[in-house]
């Protein structure tokens, strides 16, 4: 939770701080889109304030350093998101503004899905959906195994609880007693085929992550209040496990029209819609 020593002028400024970054991360989101005229805007959109919060106040990383030992970890398994990734990665100066021109064009470190190999601060190429926790569970183990008092945060879909191979890393990381390890959950109850929860229900996520042996906490993933709030709860508690924190969050969050769209998975917008959707966005983050 909120330090108790942290005034109330401090905590609004930082709360600010947040939602401005969450605002710029969905510009930056709809600016790389415009450059191909379609792509997972509505993904990108509803993870902003989840991103905000993690790199605009939680992470602890050095983006002239890529590379230090002892930065925390954020594992993007959802590879599809990578749009909402640069945007938060240009935000916390890992990259240039002005690299976003060149998303998924011939050449670019920013492909359609984020690979560690291109870009400075992806940790890991997340294309192939299910492997992300798992891929957590070898990091976060080898950094205790280092004494290293770093975090490992991974951020993966509701689709991805559809694969047992989740599952699996869910039990390995409990075991393991990987109290540095943080699992996010995005829950926009969306796949390509449909409802996560027509294709195949996971409800209750909580009860099953618990069952697992994780501690769990579940919040509106669009309320950067409650996201900062529970992820800093998550990260003080001194319980020997695993902690698994569930988003609701609303796809196109912020551009009216787009959360209305019929088909959310992958969506194009019409080359007069742009600028429109940049309004709509200003709008709704000043009201």
């Amino acid at each position: 939770m909120t330090s108790t020593t942290e005034s109330d002028s401090t905590r609004t400024e930082r709360i600010q701080r947040i939602k401005e970054a969450a605002f710029r991360i969905r510009t930056n989101a709809l600016i790389q889109a415009e450059v191909q005229g379609q792509g997972y805007i509505g993904q990108a959109l509803d993870i902003a304030d989840v991103l905000a919060v993690l790199y605009a106040d939680q992470l602890n990383v050095r983006p002239e350093e890529p590379e230090w030992e002892d930065r925390d970890r954020c594992l993007l398994s959802i590879g599809h998101y990578a749009i909402a990734l640069y945007a938060a990665l240009t935000e916390a100066k890992f990259l240039p503004v002005e690299e976003l021109d060149t998303y998924a064009t011939d050449d670019s470190r920013l492909p359609m899905s984020a690979m560690a190999s291109y870009t400075p601060g992806v940790e890991i190429s997340g294309g192939s959906l299910g492997h992300g926790l798992t891929i957590a569970n070898g990091v976060a183990l080898g950094l205790k195994r280092k004494n290293n008092q770093a975090f490992v945060y991974n951020i993966l879909s509701d689709g991805e609880l559809d694969e047992g191979s989740t599952w699996e890393a869910a039990a390995v990381a409990a075991h393991h007693e990987l109290d540095n390890l943080i699992a996010i959950v995005d829950f926009n109850d969306q796949q390509a085929d449909g409802k996560s929860q027509t294709m195949l229900g996971m409800e209750p996520i909580e009860g099953k992550f618990e069952a697992f042996g994780w501690i769990t906490r579940r919040v509106d993933g669009n309320d950067v209040v409650a996201v900062l709030d529970a992820l800093e709860e998550l990260r003080s508690s001194e319980a020997p496990q695993p902690r698994c924190l569930i988003v609701n969050t609303k796809l196109g969050k912020g551009v009216d029209f787009l959360e209305n769209r019929e088909k959310l998975h992958f969506m194009s917008v019409a080359a007069d819609e742009w600028q429109k959707a940049h309004d709509r966005l200003k709008e709704s983050s000043q009201a």
